[in-house]
């Protein structure tokens, strides 16, 4: 759950708000290049943006994890051989183009290290590449190199919303999180809105603190908040092949509290991980769903998961018809499947807070229908605009309110909890999705 409860009323308001949270942390800096393109596999015009963030001087002190999809981009090969190296010194993002499974696809990543990293006067194995985008498309290598002298000369020490709109895809709106630590401070960006279906992200997601962390302890730490955030959203079920969650430290401040590093990072990855589920491909409701009293921990988010990952349910959502039919057979279905043995004798169900499923049994009148009607109309993000030349696109590029479709679920055969966040399924996610390449 988000650390607050915000309320914008129109994008210049959610954008203020952004450029309050967006003070880099000491010692890094960030800059962007945009140029067009024509890509080879589908030769017409495109535009494609450069991330760059450097460190004022490399750091010993970082960390990253990446996607389990067994087919991963080149930039995440990359990326796992720089988990060995010595020091890192900058990022290197790039949109529009994925470089996944094309041919030369990590030399080129490799070539656009060497280049970047010469122009910061650093060695190639001291910058980790970052792409996301299409799958299978090549990167155009001398236009990006082209770029990059521009990348460098926009470095920039005060805000990180640059790197934040420049590594957007399908996304609405940038997303920025910080937390304040001591004499120091965490910020983090986060790129995610389709193929969301975390076996560690499925997104990119930079994280910078100046705040002095060991390497070892700063990747325990990362792990741990990894697995309570981005672990626990789904948008569609789809694991996408260039995850990756990156965290860097400065090292500018003395960090006294270990502890409380870790509570600010945590913090930080769950409000991004419910950012990036707010801004879901379509989604026009978030939906939350607290398991307790679930025999194993492992049974609990997967029940969770269950739930904001059935089509049925997730499309009754999408029209604030609570048909709560379609959320018993998610879990049945799970259960059936994958727990057997099971007993949900004792399963109790609440969404909006009212009490929908007791002692084997619907708990449900007239006026709890119209409860649970408003409860939904409550939490949606926006209302459906009409299609325009047969497309549908989201109403609004902010986030109105941080509400959500509130479902617990409680087995009664154990003590183990989680908490899984997820979206509805609408028309606009259909549409995105039918012609995302062309």
């Amino acid at each position: 759950m988000a650390s607050t409860q915000l309320i914008f009323t129109d994008r210049a308001a959610h954008r203020a708000w952004l450029a309050r949270q967006a003070k880099l942390p000491a010692g890094f800096r960030v800059g962007t290049a945009r140029f067009e393109f024509v890509p080879r596999e589908a030769p017409k015009p495109a535009k494609m943006t450069l991330t760059l963030i450097a460190l004022d001087r490399p750091t010993p002190d970082f960390a990253a994890m990446f996607t389990r999809n067994a087919l991963p981009g080149a930039p995440i090969i990359v990326g796992r051989q720089r988990l060995d190296a010595p020091t890192l010194g900058a990022i290197i993002v790039n949109n529009k183009i994925s470089n996944v499974c094309a041919p030369g696809g990590v030399a080129t990543a490799e070539r656009i290290c060497r280049d970047a990293g010469g122009l910061l006067g650093l060695a190639a194995t001291q910058v980790l590449p970052s792409s996301t985008g299409v799958i299978g498309w090549s990167l155009p290598e001398a236009e990006i190199v082209l770029a990059l002298p521009q990348a460098v000369a926009a470095l920039a020490g005060d805000s990180i919303l640059p790197a934040a709109e420049g590594i957007v895809t399908t996304d609405l709106y940038p997303k920025i999180r910080r937390a304040d630590v001591g004499a120091g401070s965490i910020v983090g960006i986060a790129k995610g809105a389709g193929m969301i279906e975390p076996n560690l992200a499925t997104m990119l997601v930079y994280l910078l603190t100046d705040l002095a962390v060991p390497r070892v302890e700063l990747r325990a730490a990362l792990q741990r908040a990894v697995e309570t955030s981005f672990n626990t959203i789904s948008i569609d079920s789809d694991t996408s092949t260039s995850d990756t969650v990156a965290l860097l430290s400065s090292g500018r401040v003395p960090c006294d509290d270990l502890a409380a590093f870790e509570r600010g990072l945590t913090q930080v990855c769950r409000d991004l991980a419910e950012d990036v589920v707010r801004n879901g491909e379509g989604v026009r409701h978030v939906i939350r769903v607290t398991v307790r009293d679930a025999a194993t921990p492992e049974l609990a988010r997967a029940l969770g998961k269950a739930i904001v990952n059935a089509p049925l349910f997730k499309c009754a959502v999408a029209g604030n018809d609570p048909n709560v039919g379609r959320l018993i057979q998610a879990i049945g279905k799970h259960v059936g499947a994958h727990a057997p043995t099971t007993d949900l004798s004792r399963l109790r169900l609440r969404l909006g807070g009212v009490e929908i499923f007791a002692d084997g049994v619907f708990q449900l009148n007239p006026e709890k229908e119209l409860a649970l009607v408003a409860h939904l109309r409550a939490a949606e993000l926006y209302a459906s605009a009409p299609p325009v030349a047969g497309v549908f696109t989201a109403a609004v590029d902010f986030p109105p309110h941080e509400r959500c479709v509130e479902i617990e679920v409680s087995p009664g055969n154990g003590h183990a909890a989680a908490t899984v966040l997820g979206g509805d399924l609408t028309h606009e996610y259909v549409s995105e999705n039918a012609d995302y390449r062309s």
